[in-house]
Protein backbone atom coordinates (compact mmCIF):
# COMPACT_ATOMS: atom_id res chain seq x y z
CA UNK A 1 0.00 0.00 0.00
CA UNK A 2 1.33 3.62 -0.78
CA UNK A 3 -0.13 6.58 0.59
CA UNK A 4 0.80 9.99 1.86
CA UNK A 5 1.50 8.61 5.04
CA UNK A 6 3.94 5.92 3.08
CA UNK A 7 4.62 2.26 2.06
CA UNK A 8 3.68 -0.71 3.69
CA UNK A 9 2.39 -4.26 3.33
CA UNK A 10 -1.50 -5.23 4.02
CA UNK A 11 -4.68 -6.32 3.01
CA UNK A 12 -7.49 -3.85 3.02
CA UNK A 13 -11.20 -4.68 3.68
CA UNK A 14 -13.66 -2.36 2.13
CA UNK A 15 -17.40 -2.42 3.53
CA UNK A 16 -20.30 0.28 2.98
CA UNK A 17 -18.05 2.24 1.29
CA UNK A 18 -15.50 2.79 3.43
CA UNK A 19 -12.31 1.32 4.22
CA UNK A 20 -13.44 -1.53 7.31
CA UNK A 21 -10.33 -2.49 8.40
CA UNK A 22 -5.75 -2.55 7.11
CA UNK A 23 -4.04 -5.62 8.35
CA UNK A 24 -1.95 -8.97 7.80
CA UNK A 25 -3.97 -11.91 6.27
CA UNK A 26 -7.34 -10.14 6.46
CA UNK A 27 -10.34 -12.31 6.67
CA UNK A 28 -13.84 -11.63 5.34
CA UNK A 29 -15.78 -14.59 4.76
CA UNK A 30 -18.14 -14.34 1.87
CA UNK A 31 -16.41 -11.23 0.72
CA UNK A 32 -15.54 -10.09 -2.69
CA UNK A 33 -11.84 -10.96 -3.21
CA UNK A 34 -10.15 -8.63 -5.73
CA UNK A 35 -5.87 -9.70 -6.29
CA UNK A 36 -3.47 -7.45 -5.79
CA UNK A 37 -0.78 -9.89 -5.92
CA UNK A 38 2.32 -7.98 -7.08
CA UNK A 39 0.43 -4.54 -7.32
CA UNK A 40 0.33 -1.32 -5.35
CA UNK A 41 -3.06 -0.28 -3.59
CA UNK A 42 -3.36 3.65 -3.20
CA UNK A 43 -5.87 5.82 -3.11
CA UNK A 44 -7.54 6.77 -6.56
CA UNK A 45 -6.27 9.48 -8.83
CA UNK A 46 -7.58 12.67 -9.22
CA UNK A 47 -7.56 14.56 -12.53
CA UNK A 48 -7.52 18.74 -12.15
CA UNK A 49 -8.35 18.85 -15.61
CA UNK A 50 -10.53 16.99 -17.84
CA UNK A 51 -12.55 18.04 -20.74
CA UNK A 52 -15.68 16.18 -20.85
CA UNK A 53 -17.78 18.14 -23.74
CA UNK A 54 -21.21 17.51 -22.91
CA UNK A 55 -22.44 19.95 -22.75
CA UNK A 56 -22.98 20.83 -26.31
CA UNK A 57 -20.09 18.76 -27.84
CA UNK A 58 -21.73 14.69 -27.55
CA UNK A 59 -19.90 14.28 -30.52
CA UNK A 60 -16.38 14.25 -29.23
CA UNK A 61 -17.20 12.84 -25.32
CA UNK A 62 -19.76 12.65 -22.83
CA UNK A 63 -19.66 12.60 -18.81
CA UNK A 64 -20.69 9.06 -18.86
CA UNK A 65 -17.71 7.75 -21.38
CA UNK A 66 -15.22 10.47 -20.47
CA UNK A 67 -15.85 8.69 -16.20
CA UNK A 68 -15.16 5.25 -17.76
CA UNK A 69 -12.44 6.24 -19.25
CA UNK A 70 -11.46 8.06 -16.16
CA UNK A 71 -11.76 5.19 -14.29
CA UNK A 72 -9.52 2.84 -16.15
CA UNK A 73 -7.27 5.26 -15.67
CA UNK A 74 -7.43 4.39 -12.11
CA UNK A 75 -8.52 7.86 -11.14
CA UNK A 76 -11.79 8.07 -8.67
CA UNK A 77 -12.55 12.05 -9.19
CA UNK A 78 -11.82 14.25 -12.31
CA UNK A 79 -12.63 17.98 -12.56
CA UNK A 80 -14.61 18.44 -15.72
CA UNK A 81 -13.38 21.94 -17.36
CA UNK A 82 -16.09 24.49 -18.23
CA UNK A 83 -15.19 25.02 -21.62
CA UNK A 84 -18.52 23.37 -22.88
CA UNK A 85 -21.09 24.86 -24.83
CA UNK A 86 -22.81 26.58 -22.93
CA UNK A 87 -20.06 27.05 -20.52
CA UNK A 88 -20.18 25.95 -17.20
CA UNK A 89 -20.82 29.51 -15.64
CA UNK A 90 -23.97 29.20 -13.61
CA UNK A 91 -25.65 27.20 -10.86
CA UNK A 92 -27.80 25.71 -13.74
CA UNK A 93 -25.16 24.51 -15.85
CA UNK A 94 -23.10 23.23 -12.75
CA UNK A 95 -26.27 21.08 -11.81
CA UNK A 96 -26.55 19.64 -15.49
CA UNK A 97 -23.14 18.08 -15.34
CA UNK A 98 -23.45 16.94 -11.63
CA UNK A 99 -26.54 15.05 -12.63
CA UNK A 100 -24.96 13.59 -15.37
CA UNK A 101 -22.09 12.23 -13.29
CA UNK A 102 -24.01 11.33 -10.59
CA UNK A 103 -24.19 7.74 -11.55
CA UNK A 104 -20.96 7.61 -13.58
CA UNK A 105 -17.95 5.33 -12.58
CA UNK A 106 -15.69 7.99 -11.42
CA UNK A 107 -16.62 11.15 -9.02
CA UNK A 108 -17.17 13.75 -11.56
CA UNK A 109 -16.62 17.43 -10.00
CA UNK A 110 -17.17 20.61 -11.87
CA UNK A 111 -14.91 23.25 -12.66
CA UNK A 112 -17.05 27.17 -13.19
CA UNK A 113 -16.19 29.46 -15.43
CA UNK A 114 -14.68 32.83 -13.78
CA UNK A 115 -15.98 34.77 -16.37
CA UNK A 116 -19.91 35.00 -18.01
CA UNK A 117 -19.22 32.51 -21.45
CA UNK A 118 -15.55 32.55 -20.59
CA UNK A 119 -15.38 35.53 -22.79
CA UNK A 120 -13.23 37.63 -20.42
CA UNK A 121 -15.46 40.74 -19.79
CA UNK A 122 -17.50 40.08 -16.95
CA UNK A 123 -17.20 38.33 -13.78
CA UNK A 124 -19.53 34.71 -13.61
CA UNK A 125 -21.59 34.07 -10.09
CA UNK A 126 -18.97 32.11 -8.53
CA UNK A 127 -20.59 32.11 -5.47
CA UNK A 128 -24.08 31.02 -6.54
CA UNK A 129 -21.64 28.32 -7.98
CA UNK A 130 -19.31 27.75 -5.56
CA UNK A 131 -22.70 27.07 -3.05
CA UNK A 132 -23.20 23.82 -4.95
CA UNK A 133 -19.37 22.56 -4.17
CA UNK A 134 -17.19 24.11 -6.94
CA UNK A 135 -13.99 24.69 -5.25
CA UNK A 136 -12.25 25.61 -8.95
CA UNK A 137 -12.43 28.25 -11.22
CA UNK A 138 -11.47 28.68 -14.50
CA UNK A 139 -12.16 29.94 -18.30
CA UNK A 140 -9.52 27.14 -19.26
CA UNK A 141 -9.06 27.51 -23.24
CA UNK A 142 -8.44 30.96 -22.53
CA UNK A 143 -6.82 32.93 -20.32
CA UNK A 144 -8.20 36.28 -18.25
CA UNK A 145 -6.61 38.65 -20.22
CA UNK A 146 -7.87 42.21 -18.29
CA UNK A 147 -5.62 42.36 -15.18
CA UNK A 148 -7.83 44.58 -13.38
CA UNK A 149 -10.90 42.04 -13.89
CA UNK A 150 -8.44 39.51 -12.45
CA UNK A 151 -7.53 41.13 -9.73
CA UNK A 152 -11.50 41.19 -8.96
CA UNK A 153 -11.60 37.90 -9.34
CA UNK A 154 -8.78 36.39 -7.23
CA UNK A 155 -9.95 39.14 -4.55
CA UNK A 156 -13.57 37.56 -4.85
CA UNK A 157 -12.15 33.98 -4.25
CA UNK A 158 -10.18 34.70 -1.57
CA UNK A 159 -13.61 36.14 0.14
CA UNK A 160 -15.13 32.46 -0.78
CA UNK A 161 -12.11 30.24 -0.05
CA UNK A 162 -12.12 29.07 -3.60
CA UNK A 163 -8.86 28.75 -5.98
CA UNK A 164 -8.96 30.09 -9.40
CA UNK A 165 -6.94 28.25 -11.99
CA UNK A 166 -5.37 30.29 -14.82
CA UNK A 167 -5.03 28.76 -18.41
CA UNK A 168 -1.70 31.41 -19.35
CA UNK A 169 -1.86 32.53 -22.48
CA UNK A 170 -1.17 36.28 -23.93
CA UNK A 171 -3.99 36.22 -26.64
CA UNK A 172 -2.44 39.39 -28.49
CA UNK A 173 1.19 37.49 -28.52
CA UNK A 174 -0.21 33.84 -29.77
CA UNK A 175 -2.48 35.31 -32.30
CA UNK A 176 -2.61 33.04 -35.21
CA UNK A 177 0.15 30.39 -34.04
CA UNK A 178 -0.63 27.00 -34.15
CA UNK A 179 2.57 25.23 -32.56
CA UNK A 180 5.57 26.51 -30.74
CA UNK A 181 7.52 29.22 -31.81
CA UNK A 182 10.93 27.86 -32.94
CA UNK A 183 13.02 26.00 -35.39
CA UNK A 184 10.02 23.56 -36.17
CA UNK A 185 7.49 26.00 -36.87
CA UNK A 186 10.49 27.98 -39.37
CA UNK A 187 10.99 24.92 -41.23
CA UNK A 188 7.08 23.62 -41.30
CA UNK A 189 6.12 27.25 -41.81
CA UNK A 190 3.44 27.00 -39.67
CA UNK A 191 2.93 30.57 -36.96
CA UNK A 192 4.42 29.86 -33.85
CA UNK A 193 3.34 30.78 -29.94
CA UNK A 194 6.35 31.99 -28.56
CA UNK A 195 7.19 30.96 -24.76
CA UNK A 196 6.74 34.33 -23.93
CA UNK A 197 2.98 34.12 -24.27
CA UNK A 198 2.67 31.92 -21.52
CA UNK A 199 5.05 33.37 -19.50
CA UNK A 200 3.75 36.50 -19.27
CA UNK A 201 0.40 35.94 -17.73
CA UNK A 202 2.22 33.28 -14.95
CA UNK A 203 4.06 36.35 -14.40
CA UNK A 204 1.36 38.76 -14.06
CA UNK A 205 -0.63 36.45 -12.50
CA UNK A 206 2.08 35.84 -9.72
CA UNK A 207 1.83 39.72 -9.37
CA UNK A 208 -2.01 39.87 -8.41
CA UNK A 209 -1.10 36.84 -6.13
CA UNK A 210 1.00 38.79 -4.63
CA UNK A 211 -1.47 42.33 -4.42
CA UNK A 212 -4.30 39.99 -2.98
CA UNK A 213 -2.95 37.36 -0.94
CA UNK A 214 -5.44 34.90 -3.22
CA UNK A 215 -4.46 31.44 -3.87
CA UNK A 216 -3.55 31.18 -7.88
CA UNK A 217 -3.39 27.23 -9.74
CA UNK A 218 -1.33 27.48 -12.67
CA UNK A 219 -2.88 24.85 -15.68
CA UNK A 220 -0.63 22.86 -17.94
CA UNK A 221 2.40 24.76 -18.03
CA UNK A 222 4.79 24.00 -20.54
CA UNK A 223 7.95 26.05 -20.85
CA UNK A 224 11.23 26.42 -18.63
CA UNK A 225 10.44 30.19 -18.10
CA UNK A 226 7.26 29.41 -16.19
CA UNK A 227 8.26 27.02 -13.93
CA UNK A 228 11.43 29.31 -13.36
CA UNK A 229 8.89 32.03 -11.97
CA UNK A 230 6.36 29.00 -10.35
CA UNK A 231 9.75 28.31 -8.17
CA UNK A 232 10.36 31.91 -7.33
CA UNK A 233 6.71 32.77 -6.64
CA UNK A 234 6.85 29.37 -4.14
CA UNK A 235 9.91 30.68 -2.34
CA UNK A 236 8.71 33.84 -1.40
CA UNK A 237 5.82 31.89 0.26
CA UNK A 238 3.05 32.84 -2.44
CA UNK A 239 0.22 30.65 -2.31
CA UNK A 240 0.30 29.26 -5.77
CA UNK A 241 0.47 25.77 -7.28
CA UNK A 242 1.21 24.40 -10.65
CA UNK A 243 0.75 21.33 -13.19
CA UNK A 244 1.72 19.83 -16.27
CA UNK A 245 0.31 17.56 -18.76
CA UNK A 246 2.41 14.57 -19.74
CA UNK A 247 2.29 15.22 -23.56
CA UNK A 248 4.75 18.05 -21.90
CA UNK A 249 7.08 15.50 -20.33
CA UNK A 250 7.03 12.99 -23.33
CA UNK A 251 6.73 15.06 -26.35
CA UNK A 252 8.46 17.60 -28.03
CA UNK A 253 7.98 20.14 -31.39
CA UNK A 254 10.07 17.90 -33.36
CA UNK A 255 6.62 15.70 -33.93
CA UNK A 256 4.96 18.27 -35.36
CA UNK A 257 7.51 17.34 -38.75
CA UNK A 258 4.59 15.21 -40.36
CA UNK A 259 1.52 17.72 -39.92
CA UNK A 260 0.05 15.41 -37.96
CA UNK A 261 -3.17 17.33 -36.43
CA UNK A 262 -3.02 14.68 -33.37
CA UNK A 263 0.15 16.65 -32.23
CA UNK A 264 -1.79 19.78 -32.05
CA UNK A 265 -2.39 21.25 -28.59
CA UNK A 266 -2.74 23.93 -26.38
CA UNK A 267 -0.28 25.53 -24.97
CA UNK A 268 2.14 23.34 -27.71
CA UNK A 269 4.65 20.84 -27.82
CA UNK A 270 7.80 22.67 -27.00
CA UNK A 271 11.43 22.04 -27.11
CA UNK A 272 13.70 19.39 -25.61
CA UNK A 273 15.27 21.88 -23.12
CA UNK A 274 11.30 22.51 -21.84
CA UNK A 275 10.66 18.91 -21.67
CA UNK A 276 13.66 18.68 -19.40
CA UNK A 277 13.00 21.62 -17.61
CA UNK A 278 9.57 20.40 -16.62
CA UNK A 279 10.56 16.98 -15.80
CA UNK A 280 13.03 18.64 -13.39
CA UNK A 281 10.70 20.75 -11.77
CA UNK A 282 8.74 17.76 -10.97
CA UNK A 283 11.88 15.76 -9.12
CA UNK A 284 12.25 19.38 -7.80
CA UNK A 285 8.65 19.75 -6.28
CA UNK A 286 8.01 22.90 -8.38
CA UNK A 287 5.24 21.41 -10.07
CA UNK A 288 2.07 19.94 -7.79
CA UNK A 289 0.51 17.52 -10.43
CA UNK A 290 0.30 15.75 -13.40
CA UNK A 291 -3.04 16.81 -15.21
CA UNK A 292 -4.11 14.87 -18.02
CA UNK A 293 -5.37 17.50 -19.92
CA UNK A 294 -7.83 15.53 -21.35
CA UNK A 295 -9.39 16.93 -24.65
CA UNK A 296 -11.40 14.80 -27.27
CA UNK A 297 -12.43 15.60 -30.54
CA UNK A 298 -14.32 13.97 -32.93
CA UNK A 299 -12.12 12.34 -36.14
CA UNK A 300 -13.52 14.07 -38.43
CA UNK A 301 -12.32 17.29 -36.31
CA UNK A 302 -8.56 16.02 -36.26
CA UNK A 303 -8.64 15.04 -39.92
CA UNK A 304 -8.93 18.71 -40.89
CA UNK A 305 -5.25 20.68 -41.66
CA UNK A 306 -3.21 21.19 -38.89
CA UNK A 307 -4.14 24.78 -39.14
CA UNK A 308 -7.75 24.55 -39.20
CA UNK A 309 -7.67 21.82 -36.70
CA UNK A 310 -8.59 21.94 -33.00
CA UNK A 311 -6.45 21.75 -30.35
CA UNK A 312 -6.35 18.75 -27.74
CA UNK A 313 -5.48 15.20 -26.81
CA UNK A 314 -6.42 12.30 -24.75
CA UNK A 315 -5.08 11.49 -21.46
CA UNK A 316 -7.25 9.86 -19.19
CA UNK A 317 -5.79 6.12 -19.66
CA UNK A 318 -2.10 7.02 -20.57
CA UNK A 319 -1.21 9.26 -17.79
CA UNK A 320 -0.18 6.83 -15.30
CA UNK A 321 2.06 4.79 -17.32
CA UNK A 322 3.34 7.77 -19.05
CA UNK A 323 4.50 9.20 -15.69
CA UNK A 324 5.85 6.14 -14.63
CA UNK A 325 7.52 5.16 -17.59
CA UNK A 326 9.27 8.67 -18.22
CA UNK A 327 9.92 10.28 -14.68
CA UNK A 328 12.70 9.04 -13.11
CA UNK A 329 11.18 9.68 -9.97
CA UNK A 330 10.21 6.96 -7.18
CA UNK A 331 6.64 5.32 -7.68
CA UNK A 332 5.68 6.64 -4.49
CA UNK A 333 6.31 10.53 -5.70
CA UNK A 334 4.41 9.69 -8.99
CA UNK A 335 1.59 8.57 -7.11
CA UNK A 336 1.62 11.45 -4.75
CA UNK A 337 1.38 13.89 -8.32
CA UNK A 338 -1.11 11.98 -9.71
CA UNK A 339 -3.53 11.56 -6.33
CA UNK A 340 -3.16 13.22 -2.86
CA UNK A 341 -1.65 16.76 -4.46
CA UNK A 342 -4.30 17.20 -6.90
CA UNK A 343 -6.83 16.12 -4.93
CA UNK A 344 -5.75 19.15 -1.87
CA UNK A 345 -5.92 21.51 -4.81
CA UNK A 346 -8.94 20.48 -5.74
CA UNK A 347 -10.70 20.99 -2.29
CA UNK A 348 -11.30 16.86 -1.92
CA UNK A 349 -9.00 15.78 0.23
CA UNK A 350 -11.75 14.10 2.91
CA UNK A 351 -12.64 12.29 0.08
CA UNK A 352 -10.48 11.06 -2.11
CA UNK A 353 -6.22 10.50 -2.23
CA UNK A 354 -6.78 9.04 1.21
CA UNK A 355 -4.38 7.97 3.39
CA UNK A 356 -5.55 4.60 3.39
CA UNK A 357 -6.92 3.86 7.10
CA UNK A 358 -10.08 2.75 8.72
CA UNK A 359 -12.77 5.09 7.91
CA UNK A 360 -11.91 6.54 5.41
CA UNK A 361 -13.40 6.79 2.17
CA UNK A 362 -13.09 4.01 -0.55
CA UNK A 363 -11.68 5.31 -3.27
CA UNK A 364 -8.57 3.09 -4.45
CA UNK A 365 -6.61 1.88 -7.56
CA UNK A 366 -4.58 -1.14 -7.78
CA UNK A 367 -1.63 -0.25 -10.02
CA UNK A 368 0.32 -3.74 -11.48
CA UNK A 369 3.40 -1.81 -12.06
CA UNK A 370 4.91 -4.23 -14.27
CA UNK A 371 1.38 -5.09 -16.37
CA UNK A 372 3.25 -4.43 -20.58
CA UNK A 373 0.42 -3.41 -22.94
CA UNK A 374 0.20 -1.21 -25.71
CA UNK A 375 -1.89 1.59 -26.64
CA UNK A 376 -4.66 0.90 -29.07
CA UNK A 377 -6.80 4.13 -30.00
CA UNK A 378 -9.90 2.00 -30.87
CA UNK A 379 -10.03 0.18 -27.63
CA UNK A 380 -10.30 3.41 -25.64
CA UNK A 381 -13.36 4.45 -23.45
CA UNK A 382 -13.41 7.64 -25.20
CA UNK A 383 -15.70 8.20 -27.36
CA UNK A 384 -12.88 9.95 -29.30
CA UNK A 385 -9.47 8.56 -30.82
CA UNK A 386 -6.75 11.64 -30.97
CA UNK A 387 -4.52 9.86 -28.73
CA UNK A 388 -0.73 10.83 -30.06
CA UNK A 389 0.27 7.35 -27.90
CA UNK A 390 -0.93 5.01 -30.39
CA UNK A 391 1.07 2.25 -30.88
CA UNK A 392 3.38 2.94 -27.91
CA UNK A 393 4.17 0.08 -25.80
CA UNK A 394 3.60 1.00 -22.54
CA UNK A 395 4.44 -0.58 -18.48
CA UNK A 396 2.17 0.03 -15.81
CA UNK A 397 -1.58 -0.24 -16.16
CA UNK A 398 -4.45 -0.29 -13.14
CA UNK A 399 -5.78 -3.34 -12.27
CA UNK A 400 -8.71 -2.42 -10.23
CA UNK A 401 -10.65 0.91 -9.56
CA UNK A 402 -13.02 1.34 -6.58
CA UNK A 403 -15.30 3.98 -5.89
CA UNK A 404 -17.36 4.63 -2.82
CA UNK A 405 -16.71 1.26 -2.09
CA UNK A 406 -17.69 -0.21 -5.80
CA UNK A 407 -15.35 -2.02 -7.72
CA UNK A 408 -15.76 -0.20 -11.12
CA UNK A 409 -12.37 -1.60 -12.95
CA UNK A 410 -11.81 -5.20 -12.44
CA UNK A 411 -8.93 -7.12 -13.62
CA UNK A 412 -8.54 -3.93 -16.55
CA UNK A 413 -12.00 -4.14 -17.64
CA UNK A 414 -14.63 -1.53 -16.50
CA UNK A 415 -17.38 -2.93 -14.86
CA UNK A 416 -19.90 -0.36 -16.08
Amino acid sequence: MVDATGTRRADVLVAGGRVAAVGDDLDAPGAQVLDAGGCLVAPGLVDLHAHLREPGREEAETVETGARAAALGGYTAIVAMPNTEPAIDSAAVVRQVLDLGATAPCDVRVAGAITVGRAGKALAPMAEMAALGVRLFTDDGAGVQDARLMRRALEYASALDVTLAQHCEDEALAAGGHMHEGEWSSRLGLPGIPAEAEELMVARDIALCRLTGARAHFLHLSTAGSLELVAAAKAAGLPVTAEVAPHHFTLTHAEVAGYDPVYKVNPPLRTAADVAAVKAALAAGVVDAIATDHAPHAPEAKEAPFDQAPPGMLGLETALALALGELDLPVERVLALLSWQPAAIAGLAGEHGGPIAEGAAANLCVVDPAAAWVVEPDLLASRSRNTPYGGRKLRGRVRHTILRGEPVVIDFEAQR
